[in-house]
């Protein structure tokens, strides 16, 4: 635990923002250098325990998708490397954990795909047979392959807000009829890319988080990460079964632990067991494992 990086220090470059997971700071004009750290959230609350080596298995995991699925849609990646940018002292805050990226105008809309009926889109179609304006058929059961990947995108919230569910005609609104839909085409083929590889490597790929950016020519980017346990609920295909929430490699094992931990879900969130912690590194490396080997 002692070698986990809870909050990075780089005192070479500017700091921009301190996000959930990541540090972002200027390396100039043209690009970034974002650090994934081993900070998780959960419910919106950043936890003061980090997951060790958690930073470095969604960095890897991300390039592989990037590399993967970039004849869809192009990454903010810039082929620089981390190294290069810092100084030498602080190359091991870098290294296995960071990236060099565009500068980019991030959009104000969370694109997420949904191919299984779960979590927030579970809760809404048992009050309203709908998720996020779409209607649904009657009688789905929990974790249920929908008919058809959607898109429901969401507002990204500040620091400590929780994001809300928007139909598209909100996304529309924030976007433009234009880059909306092209938002939605490509978070829909990325997904759908995605999850047939994924499934055959025995893993299905519940639903996940997209975030894109802009150039200044309004080219359109993929940014941030790709399909991680951080932002993708990732199912084991063999332990499989409607009615019930599926087994995760993700931080749902964190999540049930809150919810069984008596915290209210208000900041600050209370701090994990060693073992919630490592158990948690090793359902993301069991993830990253059966993705990439």
């Amino acid at each position: 635990m002692s070698s986990a990086l809870l909050r990075s220090h780089i005192p070479s470059l500017p700091l921009l923002s301190r996000g959930k997971v990541r540090d972002l700071y200027a390396v100039d004009d043209h690009r970034l250098l974002m650090i994934a750290t081993d900070r998780l959230s959960a419910f919106d609350a950043v936890l003061p325990t980090p997951i060790p080596g958690k930073g470095a298995m969604l960095t890897k995991l991300s390039h592989f998708w990037f590399d993967r699925l970039n004849g869809i849609i192009p990454n903010h990646l810039t082929g620089d490397v981390p190294e290069s940018v810092v100084s030498l002292e602080e190359y091991d805050q870098v290294r296995d954990r960071a990236m060099v990226v565009r500068r980019l105008r991030p959009l104000p809309v969370e694109a997420v795909v949904r191919g299984y009926l779960a979590g927030s889109g579970w809760k809404e179609y048992q009050a309203t047979g709908r998720v996020c304006g779409i209607s649904l058929p009657p009688g789905l059961a929990q974790a249920a392959a929908l008919p058809q990947a959607l898109f429901t995108p969401s507002t990204k919230a500040e620091l400590g807000a929780h994001d809300e569910n928007i139909d598209y005609a909100h996304a529309e609104t924030l976007l433009g009829a234009k880059l909306a839909a092209q938002v939605r085409d490509a978070s829909i083929a990325l997904y759908t890319e995605a999850a047939a590889y994924a499934l055959t490597r025995g893993i299905i790929i519940a639903d996940t988080k997209f975030e894109f950016g802009l150039d200044a020519d309004n080219k359109l980017y993929l940014i941030d990460e790709a399909l991680t346990p951080d932002s993708s609920r990732f199912w084991p295909a063999n332990e499989y079964r409607t009615g019930s929430n599926p087994p995760s490699f993700d931080k749902q094992f964190v999540r049930d632990w809150l919810e069984t931990s008596g915290w209210n879900k208000q900041p600050p969130a209370p701090a994990l067991p060693d073992s919630v912690a490592l158990k948690t590194a090793e359902k993301y490396r069991e993830a990253i494992e059966r993705l990439m080997d």
